[in-house]
């Protein structure tokens, strides 16, 4: 059987893919046989930030500060454009002992609705 170069490709992207998937699962397991991770996010823009945390919703008033002790992986995902119209998906891997805070978006781009999550203090110490 001649193998194309299509195939080849296809496998090699499977192949990757696979990796990729059994790394995750991995770092998962670890979380999970270590007890997880806890990590603070704060709120620190004028408006409601709504957000997943290991695909549960969330909000976070502006001011306020929320403390987490999951067994999970620590994926937050949110709208980095605080406009209800437009849509720009953040997503970071939170890690253990860490406190994170939104607030906007220092980059540069010069839009003012744009938000960032930003680590704010790694341990030790906090």
């Amino acid at each position: 059987m001649t193998m194309t170069m299509e195939t080849a490709l296809f496998n090699n992207q499977s192949i990757l893919q696979n990796f990729g998937l059994v790394e995750e699962i991995d770092e998962q397991a670890a979380e999970i046989i270590s007890g997880g991770k806890k990590f603070t996010i704060a709120n620190n823009t004028s408006n409601d930030v709504f957000y997943t945390l290991d695909s549960a919703v969330w909000c976070i008033a502006p001011g306020k500060t929320q403390n987490f002790d999951t067994d999970y992986g620590g994926t937050i995902g949110f709208d980095r454009d605080i406009r209800p119209d437009d849509i720009s998906v953040g997503r970071k891997y939170l890690e253990d002992g860490h406190k994170y805070e939104f607030r906007p978006d220092i980059s540069g781009c010069g839009n003012s609705y744009n938000i960032d999550l930003y680590e704010i203090c790694s341990p030790p110490p906090c």
